[in-house]
């Protein structure tokens, strides 16, 4: 059983800055054009497939799902914090949301037809990158997709101890350059189809990366 003693601190740090995530954090409607973009392109690609419903994976208040349900993408969150869940649950009557990890996604084998993890793996170690991605794996029906976006570097970990607004946090974040996220993608068995790598605006220091990736249909 791999160690999962970040999961804790990733609950309740996200307990403690709901509120707060949700006044400061942009809805996808106030993304930048290329970030909607990816989004909705992903939101077509699964719909067009039809597959089978979407796992919006660390979904937070939900506003990310309620985008791909507006798309007429069948789609549910999951994430690891019983307060978010709870915003999303208020925010969102008509869709589903779930506590859970994507450590361990509670689907059956080959029953999704997309999995999206929108800045929400920066939290996972480097070392269980592989569980993740195998989850993902695992719970997508064959030609499924997946889109994986957040923050990339090159091998920074980051402990802060306040977010948003200065409320205290006890999370930890590790910035991935771009091929090693892509090389463990291939190595869980999904193709990667796409990857754009936005560059930081000026006064800004983070670079972000979306992939889409999707897993292979059977002979």
């Amino acid at each position: 059983m791999p160690d999962a003693s970040h999961l804790a601190a990733v609950r309740k740090s996200y307990d403690t800055v709901a509120s707060a995530y949700v006044e400061r954090v942009k809805s996808p409607a106030e993304l930048d054009p290329l970030s909607r973009g990816m989004l909705d392109v992903f939101a077509e690609t699964v719909r067009t497939a039809g597959l089978g419903p979407v796992a919006d994976l660390g979904c937070g208040p939900g506003r990310v799902t309620a985008h791909l349900a507006e798309r007429g993408v069948p789609a549910f969150g999951l994430d690891l914090s019983p307060a978010m869940i709870g915003l999303a649950r208020d925010a969102h009557p008509g869709l589903s949301f779930a506590v859970g990890s994507m450590t361990a996604l509670p689907v059956a084998d080959e029953t999704l037809g997309g999995v999206l993890a929108y800045y929400s793996t920066h939290h996972t170690p480097p070392e269980l990158l592989p569980v993740v991605f195998g989850e993902f794996h695992r719970a997508l029906a064959p030609g499924g997709h997946v889109m994986l976006a957040g923050h990339v570097g090159s091998g920074q970990h980051l402990r802060p101890t306040q977010a948003y607004g200065g409320l205290p946090v006890s999370y930890e974040s590790h910035l991935l350059p771009p091929d090693r996220l892509a090389e463990l993608l291939k190595r869980a068995g999904l193709v990667l189809t796409a990857r754009l790598v936005e560059e930081p605006a000026e006064g800004a220091g983070r670079t972000f990366a979306t992939f889409l990736a999707h897993r292979p249909e059977r002979p």
